[in-house]
């Protein structure tokens, strides 16, 4: 008897769950229906301010497997069309047709809930002024570009400094704009702690980039023809000709909690680690809609990246289609960059030590990307952080030239291992001139990191 599985979503997640429950069971065993309310399946979100920015050359190349592509593989994609209701006990969603409007229920024998984050956007005066704009999916970059192609000024204001709002800064930057970028905390990149932060906004500074810390916006101001013309804060002004937010995004779970789903503290639904939704047998969820599982922290976080979100989707079909998978959880690894400086981050930052109650040292090593003496050697600044008591790795964040990012993969192995400091100090890493200093930078810190822990009892 065939079954149907229903998947809520297109993008990574919700596409990877269905095309690996696809390789595992053909159609005569498995219908497989989907539905995405917008124009694109399986794209990177990620790529978004490259393209923006130029490196990459067009939208297309950030597509993954076109509608097409999937149908071909006897997966019904329905584009255009939204999920607006969940009904559990029935075993139905209603989805209505955006471009003509009507309305449908599909039953299902399995489903699977893929419906991703939405940008924070608070309720500011003039926020939905035109040329404001958020960059969560293709079609807002493409209201980007149009809205980049029809202003004549070429001041840009970026609202939020975390990994998008450097990365839209960046972009705006190598497009010609003047950038202002405006962000509440000490120090940009808030997912790194302020002293590492600190690096970041003198490369900023460096690029021409003003950098506006602890700036509160209170509103979009708009001209005459109701455009935005500046953003506001509580004592200034700044003048704008496009705007773009990056304020963070939280789980897109309304549809979930209305349907009685289990929501976490973030928002986000709730899984066991087949990603089974908590208390339902035949309905899993994945991507950015879900909490998962910081595996240095030991508590539930929500962490909205595409690679989980792909793990997520060949888990869930990798269930759905009968076999066996997990995702046991994260350790908050993630790298991006500004022109040519790296930053990477994985596991704890002080701030989150402190609040799960860790006691911690911490160590910051200077050092540099290639053996000193050979040309193009860069510099580089790691800080580790380690338990107190027993030496146990909690956190590592890395800052520097090209070369750097990448490192932050040595750490989070190590997390996901539950290594200490000590037993970093003899992995056995690469060496060669061109590529690191006999005692690359990581272990450098490591072995520091030791002394801290001995020396703290």
């Amino acid at each position: 008897m065939t079954e149907r599985l229903v998947v809520i979503g297109g993008d990574a997640a919700g596409m990877s769950a269905a095309s690996q429950a696809r390789r595992l069971k053909g159609p005569e065993e498995l219908e497989i229906v989907a539905f995405e309310r917008g124009h694109f399946s399986s794209y990177s979100a990620c790529g978004i301010p490259y393209w923006v920015g130029g490196d990459v050359a067009g939208r297309d190349e950030l597509i993954a497997r076109s509608p097409e592509e999937h149908r071909s593989r006897a997966i019904d994609l329905r584009m255009r069309t939204e999920v607006t209701e969940i009904d559990v006990p029935g075993r139905r969603v209603l989805a209505r047709d955006l471009e003509a409007g009507t309305e449908a229920w599909t039953g299902f024998d399995k489903l699977v809930i893929a419906t991703g984050a939405r940008p924070r956007r608070p309720a500011l005066p003039g926020i939905d002024a035109p040329g404001v704009h958020g960059v969560q999916t293709l079609g807002d970059g493409q209201a980007l570009l149009d809205s980049l192609e029809g202003t004549r000024g070429r001041r840009a204001v970026v609202v939020g400094a975390g990994y998008i709002g450097v990365e839209m800064a960046e972009a705006l930057l190598n497009r010609g704009y003047e950038v202002t970028l405006l962000h509440r905390g000490e120090q940009p990149m808030a997912t790194l702690d302020p002293d590492m932060g600190a690096l970041v906004h003198r490369a900023l500074d460096g690029l021409g980039i003003t950098t506006v810390a602890s700036a509160e916006v209170t509103k979009i101001l708009t001209g005459e023809d109701g455009r935005v013309r500046a953003v506001a804060t509580d004592d200034a002004e700044y003048p704008a000709d496009v705007v773009v937010l990056g304020m963070g995004v939280v789980p897109e779970t309304t549809l979930a909690g209305a349907a009685g789903l289990p929501l976490g503290v973030y928002g986000g639904l709730l899984t066991d680690l087949a990603m089974r939704v908590r208390g339902h047998e035949d309905i899993w969820a994945g991507g950015d809609c879900v909490e998962v599982l910081d595996l240095v922290a030991g508590r539930e976080r929500h962490v909205p990246l595409g690679t989980h979100a792909n793990k997520h989707g060949q888990v869930i079909g990798a269930n759905v289609g009968g076999d066996y998978a997990t995702f046991p959880g994260v350790v908050g690894t993630a790298v991006s960059k500004v022109c040519d400086l790296e930053i990477a981050r994985t596991g704890l930052r002080e701030k989150d030590a402190r609040e799960v109650g860790l006691r911690y040292v911490t160590v910051t090593v200077e050092s540099t990307s290639r053996a000193g003496y050979y040309p193009g050697a860069a510099p580089m600044t790691v800080k580790m952080l380690a338990e107190r008591r027993t030496g146990r790795l909690l956190g590592v964040q890395i800052v520097g030239r090209e070369g750097a990012g990448k490192r932050v993969d040595i750490a989070a192995v190590a997390l996901t291992a539950g290594m200490t400091v000590e037993a970093m100090t003899a992995l056995d890493l690469g060496y060669a001139p061109p590529f690191s200093p006999v005692w690359d930078p990581v272990l450098i810190a490591a072995r520091k990191a030791t002394a801290a822990v001995r020396a703290g009892g």
